[in-house]
Parts: C-alpha cells; structure tokens; sequence
C-alpha cells in the first residue's frame, strides 16, 4: 500500500475541480493555530481555495467560517512555507465527490485518490458530498432481519436490514476485533468502510487480516488516519457516507461500517475551537452535536424500502465513561448499542458483549413472539446472575431463595458458552435461535 503525497494529490484535485467563474483571489493576512485567515476574497462555507506560497509552493484549503470580510481557512497540509501576503484563490464554491462501481475493490483517502497504488478510479457520477436529505415518510421500514453471523447479537441483539448501531467500549476492549467480524459475516451487497481519525497501521491491517481477497471485491474503504487535517478527516467521513448513499439508491443492501464517531466528533471539535466557537461538554462546540445526528440520519432504509444502508457505528467511551457526551449523542440518535465491557474482556470473554447496557430498539418488530420471549428470558437469567453475584461468590445467597436466580445459577455456564464466539467463525441466524431454545429447554 502506498502512502499518499497530499500536497501532490491537493495539486490534482484543484486541476480537477478549478472553474473560470471561481478563480477571483485575496490575499492571505493572518495565521492562528490551524487556521489562516484571508481578505479581498468572498467564498462560502466548504469552498476549496488554492494558497500560492514561495517558490511555486501550492496548498489546498477548505473556507471553515467567516467573520465580516475576513474568511477562515483551513489547510489540508502543513501551512510551512507560505507568509503574510499570499495570494489566496476560490477554486470550487462546493465540494463533490466522483461516484461509480470502479471504486468497489479500492482503497481511497478523503479526496477520493488511491491508496492502493493503483489508478485513479474512473467514475461516471457526481454528486454533493454532503448527501440529500430523505423524507422521513418515504424511508421504507425496518422489517427484514440482518444474518451478522455473531450469535449474542443475531439471537439476543437481533439486527433489521437499514437499522443504525453503536458498538460502545472503552480503549482496547475489542471494537475492531468486533468490527471485523461483523464485516466478514454480515450478507450485504456492498460493503462501504470509513478508517476515520484511528492508526494509520490498522488500515493495511484492516485490508488484509479482516477483509481478505474476497471481502475486499464488493467493499469501499475511504482512510484518513489521525495524522491528517480535521478537514480532511471530516471530507472522508462526508465521503463514507455518500458513497454508501449512491449504491443504496441503486437498490443494494449497503452495509456501512465507521470506525470511529468519537474521532469525527474530535475532528469537529478541532475545527470549532480554532474558529472561536465556545466549548461546551468535555470541550466539544455545539457543531459537533449539530453534526452527529445529520451523519446518522443519511444512513437506513431508502426511499419506499429501495435499497438500505447498515450503519454501525463505534464509538469509543474515553475513561470508560458510559456518560460521555459524544456516547450519549450517539445513543440518543442510533437504534441501538452494544456496549462492550472491559471486566468480561480482561476475563478473555470475547466478544465481550455487556448484555445489560445493550438494546435492539427494532428487535420487536422482526422476531415472532415466541422468539422475542425466549431471547428475553435469557437477558434475565443474565442479568439475574449478573446482579447478585458478589452474594453467590461468598456463599451468602442461599439455595431456594428464589427459583429464577436458582436457574440462572444453574444455567450460568451455559449462557456464558452461548456468547462466547471464535473471531473466526461464523453462526447463522436460524442455528442462534435453536441453540438458544436448546439451552433455555423452550
């Protein structure tokens, strides 16, 4: 995989996108922080400009904000060798992105050029990269169970097709592990994957440990790894999501995986403060919470039931906080979570998914009575050990006490065999629901 030369790519994609109308010029006055300021130019909010420094050098930059005559820039590159004086221009007054079947198979960064070391992908459409909002009254609904092969979420988390989820856990207790075998598992069409803001390893990673030859052929994965620009990091998660949106409009059952909307909510939160806007909650703007919903919103069913996206979504709980600002958004706006728990990771519990902080909000629409009961009363028998077992580890519950919490004692090892899962192997939806009707004797 080759590394990308961003200022070389910036320089491709002013060629790209540079337009006669577009091409009136300021001057550049100012730089704080991340953020350069220029005048003698008007521009909106998400036009791409062109910096010219000394010696030729050329950068690219996106307007952030304005105040009065004075626009906010800023770059996708270090801003080293360009000066007071620097002549600044609008190059494009929006941002697009290029879309077509060349890009499944391929590996892209935020301004949709190869990171695979391969050509330029042709495509034939265009389209506005932040996406066309959908009528809530034509979204067909969510009535079709999604197979992802993980036996704790296909039986007791059950997924519709076009449904919206959180998987929520603090550092290094197995979200990518998780991940991954959601993308190798789960039957889609299309598989649209965003590396957003994480380490740059996990991409090659990613490609060649979880994907493999055969994923890799229906899959898109857009990268922007925590080294570049908050700009850039904020284009390839528009990129992800309108990626997912062109083939879900074809009619394709999409399945959209982001890894990670906390580090979307960073890079908003880096762009806010350097423009002045006021922190609020852990530091974040208001933007970031503006901003969250409205990439949510974008995924789920199409038009009168016409091709979904999956989303699922991770998002890291800093400090294992269940309470942090950017878990409660996300719990707030997705259709459910699975919450992941260190305590059952450091018993080498995995997927150490936490049953009692984890909700299906569509599960009652997609399983028949009998089934919705049967995967209810296993959360209890669950939940019930879970509850009590600082009394049953010192021998002060007593036998007899109470005959649920003498089942779930007795069947104890057995629920916790049912949710442990090899990452490698895969279980489908119609063996999880027997499996769990065997082991509750139903």
């Amino acid at each position: 995989m080759t590394t990308p030369d961003f200022a070389s790519v910036a320089e491709r994609l002013i060629a790209q996108t540079r337009t006669p109308e577009a091409c009136h010029t300021g001057t550049l006055v100012r730089l704080v922080g991340m953020t350069l300021e220029a005048r003698g130019i008007m521009a909106p909010l998400g036009a791409l400009c062109e910096i010219e420094g000394t010696g030729g050098l050329k950068l690219a930059a996106e307007v952030v904000g304005f105040n009065d005559q004075t626009l906010y820039l800023m770059p996708f590159t270090d801003s080293v060798g360009i000066g007071p004086g620097a002549t600044v221009r609008v190059i494009s007054n929006s941002s697009e992105a290029r879309l077509g079947p060349a890009l499944l198979g391929r590996v892209i960064d935020a301004l949709g050029q190869p990171l695979d070391g391969m050509p330029v992908p042709e495509c034939p459409d265009t389209l506005a990269l932040l996406g066309l909002p959908l009528n809530p009254m034509e979204r067909g609904p969510i009535n079709q169970v999604l197979d992802v092969g993980v036996k704790a979420i296909n039986g007791l988390l059950t997924m519709g097709r076009g449904q919206r989820i959180g998987l929520v856990a603090g550092s290094g207790v197995g979200k990518s592990i998780l991940l991954g075998m959601l993308t190798r598992f789960t039957k889609a069409d299309v598989v649209v994957i965003g590396l957003i803001g994480e380490r740059g390893r996990e991409v090659q990673a990613f490609i060649n440990e979880v994907l493999g030859p055969e994923g890799r052929a229906k899959s898109v994965v857009v990268a922007a790894p925590a080294n570049v620009s908050p700009v850039l990091r904020l284009k390839a998660t528009h990129l992800t999501h309108v990626i997912a949106e062109y083939f879900r409009d074809q009619g394709k059952n999409v399945l959209m995986l982001m890894d990670s909307l906390t580090r979307v909510a960073h890079a908003q939160r880096e762009i806010g403060l350097a423009i002045g806007e006021p922190p609020t909650a852990k530091g974040y703007p208001p933007s970031v919470f503006a901003l969250l919903p409205n990439l949510i919103e974008r995924t789920g069913v199409g038009r009168h039931g016409y091709g979904s996206i999956t989303a699922i979504y991770t998002v890291l709980a800093e400090g294992d906080d269940a309470q942090d600002p950017i878990v409660d958004i996300a719990r707030a706006s997705l259709d459910g979570q699975v919450m992941l728990s260190r305590k059952l990771a450091d018993a080498a519990h995995y997927p150490a998914i936490d049953l009692n902080g984890s909700i299906s909000r569509v599960m009652q629409n997609l399983l028949d009575p009998a089934d919705l009961k049967m995967a209810n009363r296993f959360r209890r028998l669950w939940s019930l050990y879970q509850q009590n077992q600082d009394l049953i580890s010192v021998g002060a519950y007593e036998k007899g006490s109470s005959a649920e919490i003498d089942e779930a004692i007795a069947l104890r090892q057995s629920l916790e065999n049912f949710l442990r899962q090899d990452m490698h192997i895969s279980e489908d939806f119609d063996t999880t629901r027997r499996e769990i009707k065997k082991l509750l004797a139903v």
